[in-house]
This record gives C-alpha cells, sequence and structure tokens, in this order.
C-alpha cells in the first residue's frame, strides 16, 4: 500500500512520487463520489423543488434522469482527449465545469432553465467517472484492479449512503438551493486536492493523435471485443434497473410505503449495502477470480428480484419486505459491477481512456434511458421496479453467457496468464 504507483508514471508535480496507493484510491473514489452526491443529494428535496418550481407529477425526476443521461452521453468525450492530452488536465476540467454549473443550477429562475443546466452539467462533467478507471487501468489490470476498483466503490458508495441525509440536513437551514450551493464547495476541495497531488499517469508511449478514425477504432475495439461486449452490456441492463429506484425511490418510499420521514435512512440501507459488497468483494476477487464472483452475484441477483417480483403483486406488500430484499440486490451489485467493469478494461492497457470512454457511454446511456423509464413508469407500487430488475438480471445472464462463450465461473485471468 505505502509503495508508490507514481514512478514509472510522468510527473507534473512536485507531490507525485509520494502518492501512493491508498491516497490515489481515496482520490479516485471521491471524484466518482462528487458526481453521486451531485444526484442522490437533491433526493429528499424532489417535493420541495416540485412545489416551489410547479413541477408537475413524475416530471420531478428528471432532474435526476437528465444528468445521469448526458453523463452518459458525455463519457464519449474525456476519455479520447485523456488518450492525448493526459488525464490530469482533462479531469481537472470536467471538475471546474461542474463547479461552475452546480453555481448555475442554485441560481437557476425556473425547471425549465435547472433541467437545461443539469443537461449540460451532466455531459461536461462525465469525466469525473469516466476518468478514474482509466487512471487505475494505468498502474494495474485483472483482478487486482477488480480489487482496487472494489476498494474505490467501497468509499465511493459512502457518499450515496450519507447524501440524502446531507440534503436532508441543509434543507433544515436552507432550500434546495443550498444543496447545489453544497456541491459547489465540495466541488472546491477535489479540484484542488486534485491539482496539489494527482500526477500525470499517461506515459508518452501511450499517447493517442486526435483522429477521428483512430478514435473511432479504439472505441470500437472497446465496445466490440466478443470478451467484452457482453460485459459492457450486461451491466447496462442491471445498472439502468437500479437508476430506475434512484429515480422513483422518493416517490416510491413516500408514497407506496408512507415512509417520507425515513427517506434518508432507508435510502442509505440500501447504498450502504452495497459498499459493503463491495468491501467484500475487495477481499475475495483475487482468490477466487472477477469471473467466478460475478457470475456467482448475477445468478443471486435472479432470485432475489424473483422474489421482489412475488411480493410487488401482493395486494399489501409492506416496506419491510420491500427493503431487505432490495438493499440485497444492491448488495449483489456490488460484486456485479466493479468486476464486470475491470474484466471489460483488462484488454485496453494501451487505450484505457478511450476504452473507459466507450464503456462509460454504452452503461451511462443504456441504463439512464432505462432507469428513466422505470421511474417514470411509476405507478404507485413497486411493480414496474420489480419487473425490471428480474428482466434485467435475465437478460445480462444471456449477454454474459455470449462473452464467455457459454461457459460460466471461469478461471481468473491471473490463472489464465492475464
Amino acid at each position: 500500500m505505502a509503495t508508490s504507483l507514481a514512478s514509472s508514471a510522468p510527473t507534473s508535480t512536485p507531490a507525485a512520487k509520494s502518492l501512493g496507493e491508498r491516497e490515489l484510491m481515496w482520490m479516485m473514489a471521491m471524484l466518482m463520489a462528487l458526481n453521486a452526491f451531485g444526484i442522490d443529494a437533491i433526493l429528499p428535496a424532489l417535493d420541495a423543488l416540485a412545489s416551489d418550481l410547479a413541477v408537475p407529477g413524475n416530471d420531478r425526476q428528471f432532474v435526476i434522469g437528465v444528468y445521469l443521461l448526458t453523463g452518459g452521453l458525455g463519457s464519449l468525450v474525456p476519455g479520447a482527449l485523456a488518450d492525448r492530452f493526459g488525464r490530469r488536465p482533462i479531469l481537472l476540467g470536467s471538475v471546474a465545469i461542474y463547479i461552475v454549473l452546480s453555481a448555475l443550477c442554485a441560481l437557476a429562475p425556473s425547471y425549465d432553465a435547472l433541467i437545461a443546466i443539469r443537461a449540460v452539467q451532466g455531459f461536461f462533467a462525465a469525466g469525473i467517472v469516466a476518468l478514474p478507471p482509466a487512471i487505475i487501468r494505468d498502474r494495474v489490470g485483472g483482478d487486482k484492479m477488480a480489487r482496487m476498483m472494489s476498494l474505490i466503490f467501497v468509499i465511493f458508495l459512502m457518499v450515496p449512503a450519507v447524501a440524502p441525509t446531507i440534503g436532508e440536513g441543509i434543507l433544515q437551514f436552507g432550500n434546495w438551493r443550498a444543496i447545489f450551493g453544497a456541491m459547489v464547495v465540495l466541488g472546491v476541495v477535489m479540484a484542488t486536492w486534485v491539482f496539489i497531488r494527482l500526477p500525470e499517469s499517461l506515459t508518452e508511449a501511450n499517447r493517442q493523435p486526435i483522429e477521428v478514425r483512430s478514435i473511432a477504432r479504439n472505441m470500437g475495439r472497446a465496445l466490440t471485443l466478443p470478451s467484452t461486449f457482453g460485459y459492457v452490456i450486461g451491466s447496462a441492463l442491471v445498472f439502468g434497473a437500479l437508476f430506475g429506484f434512484i429515480n422513483s425511490s422518493q416517490q416510491l418510499i413516500s408514497q407506496t410505503f408512507g415512509a417520507g420521514d425515513i427517506f434518508p435512512m432507508i435510502f442509505a440501507i440500501c447504498a450502504g449495502s452495497m459498499a459493503l459488497a463491495s468491501w467484500s468483494n475487495s477481499r475475495i476477487v483475487e482468490r477466487f477470480g472477477a469471473r467466478r464472483v460475478s457470475h456467482t452475484a448475477l445468478f443471486a441477483f435472479i432470485v432475489v428480484s424473483a422474489a421482489q417480483v412475488m411480493f410487488a403483486f401482493q395486494p399489501d406488500e409492506s416496506l419491510w419486505q420491500f427493503v431487505p430484499l432490495m438493499a440485497i440486490n444492491m448488495a449483489l451489485l456490488g460484486f456485479i459491477g466493479s468486476n464486470f467493469g475491470a474484466i471489460a478494461m483488462n484488454p485496453f492497457f494501451d487505450t484505457a481512456g478511450a476504452a473507459s470512454s466507450a464503456h462509460g457511454f454504452v452503461r451511462m446511456t443504456m441504463a439512464s434511458l432505462l432507469g428513466g423509464a422505470i421511474g417514470y413508469a411509476f405507478d404507485g407500487t413497486a411493480r414496474p421496479l420489480a419487473l425490471a430488475l428480474l428482466a434485467s438480471g435475465l437478460a445480462c445472464l444471456v449477454l454474459v453467457l455470449l462473452s464467455e462463450k457459454g461457459k460460466l465461473f471461469g478461471p481468473s485471468d491471473a490463472e489464465m496468464g492475464g
């Protein structure tokens, strides 16, 4: 852990050589969490925001959905630029734009203006999510990358677990606009940390030209390689169902189960289960392999989703039937997400930025569109969400089987010499 990871990478700050694995993981996790805070902290304020800006029904979900969608679209841009100009300047630019647009959200005069700003914010802040996997891939690969990404997800998921509580706390002293002000402050903190401590990890030998043909070739390969295709699309489907829960969670907990007063606690239970699973994954993945762990979790996800469908179609489903199953499935996503991502990224050491962007584009765009549709289908029950979870799990299994040529629970990358 104490060994410097920057010894073989070009440096751009005096402190570069002292950046160790632990600090790197915390930094990457908190960058990704900055983006998550921009999504989850506003959830408790949706009722107040809808009332203040006269937003009808399910339309309030667009504050979340449009940010997720344009974030997926924007994922295509930073990776290609980072493969040419380096990870550090593109990452700093992404955080700077996040800060400016968070301030503009706090000042938005109408709901239409807020949605427009959120759309732009999601697009240009995509680098906050797209670049950390590339920075990690610059240093490690295989099951070790899966372990590091799992640890990053542990830290990262602490923020979604507490973000609604923080948002609720801010509402005690201000209004929904103050939550966007908090995003500004956190963005400034992260920009300062990255500027002072993060070295450049892209070597001169791996710099790629800014040529449409080259970028298209690198991204095309990242998306069409048979061994990775199923993992990228499959993770998009299961996380789309998760986004459906995030989009509709405030209405689901408040209206369906009448527990709006404890919504932050319930959301923390579900997100916290993902964090616990990611920590557990970091402890076992190098021993058992990313494939064995994630394939097992996917089968369990399908079984739990089937149980959710069964309970959702009962006329008297209770909150305490819904929450444990939702928390278990979110925990299983903690075993699926980082492992699927590491498996998909492993073949692309020399074009990690383009691969990360291409994967992020597909995952986020598909997941946000699917999540938006699931959330907007909210009908006062948990049925649309439960059906979506089961369908996405089954479809994901088919895609993984295609990528693995019908063979699941295969050996780890290390066992195969990867």
